[in-house]
C-alpha cells in the first residue's frame, strides 16, 4: 500500500510558477512509475508528466513540455512537480499517483495512463489567473 499526499498548490497569473509535491510512504515505491494528472472541471482527467522512481527517468505531456519538471528527492519520498510559464489553460485539479508494481522498463513509464495507477493522493488545486 503506497499513501500520497499532495500539497503546493495555489492561485497564480500567468506567467507565473508553482511546485507542487507529493509526499510517498508505506510499502512497495522506490522501483515503481509515478505520475502527475490534472482533471479540470467537465473533463477527463489527463496525464502530465511520468517519472520511474528507479532512475529517475521522465515523461512529459506534449502540453506542458519544456514548462513543467517532475523531480523526486534522493531518499524518493516525495515526488515534485515545477510548474513554470503557467497559462490560464493548466487551471485544474492536480492528482499524484502511483503504479502498484515495478514497470518491465523505465519508459514503460511515460505509456500509461489514468488506469494504470493504483493509488492516488487527494488533489490540489491549481488556479491560474490570465
Amino acid at each position: 500500500q503506497i499513501h500520497l499526499v499532495e500539497s503546493g498548490g495555489g492561485s497564480v497569473q500567468a506567467g507565473g510558477s508553482l511546485r507542487l509535491s507529493c509526499g510517498v510512504s508505506g510499502y512497495g515505491y522506490g522501483t515503481n512509475c509515478m505520475g502527475w494528472f490534472r482533471q479540470a472541471p467537465g473533463k477527463e482527467r489527463e496525464a502530465v508528466a511520468a517519472l520511474y522512481s528507479g532512475g529517475g527517468d521522465t515523461y512529459y505531456a506534449a502540453s506542458v513540455k519544456g514548462r513543467f519538471t517532475v523531480s523526486q528527492e534522493p531518499d524518493k519520498s516525495t515526488v515534485y512537480l515545477q510548474m513554470s510559464s503557467l497559462k490560464f489553460e493548466d487551471t485544474a485539479m492536480y492528482y499524484c499517483a502511483a503504479a502498484s508494481r515495478p514497470p518491465p522498463s523505465a519508459s514503460y513509464c511515460g505509456r500509461l495512463d489514468r488506469y494504470d495507477y493504483n493509488f492516488w493522493g487527494q488533489g490540489t488545486q491549481v488556479t491560474v489567473s490570465s
